[in-house]
């Protein structure tokens, strides 16, 4: 009986350990239209769109995205980690208390469209 019971301990221990480790970052795909502007979230340098932005942050985690290309008006926008709900995360709470704090991701995309600079 107590075999048991360390085995099924044991199982829910792996099992959040394993919700932990996938539930900490958060992925979304920045793209823009027209695409090849350059993406800076919290004002670091991510490349040309489309770029895949990464982190783990807790949730509520502000960004701010700013978009810049020759002819276009440069564009400043936010995301924050609230948008969509991480169920590996939610599930490993339950387990493991801090695994709350990535409850929640980004979309898995943000597509910001471009305005023609005005001279």
């Amino acid at each position: 009986m107590i075999k048991n019971y360390r085995n099924s301990a044991l199982f829910l221990l792996g099992f959040a350990l394993i919700a932990f480790m996938s539930s900490c970052a958060s992925t979304t795909l920045i793209t823009t239209d027209p695409p090849g502007a350059e993406v800076y979230v919290n004002d670091e340098y991510l490349g040309r769109s489309p770029v895949v932005y990464e982190d783990e942050r807790i949730v509520f985690s502000d960004n701010v995205v700013r978009i810049k290309k020759e002819g276009y008006e440069e564009l400043t926008d936010y995301f924050s980690r609230d948008e969509v709900p991480n169920v590996g995360a939610i599930v490993g709470g339950f387990f493991v208390w801090p695994i709350w704090l990535w409850a929640l991701e980004y979309k898995p995309e943000h597509h910001y469209k471009l305005e023609p600079a005005t001279n």
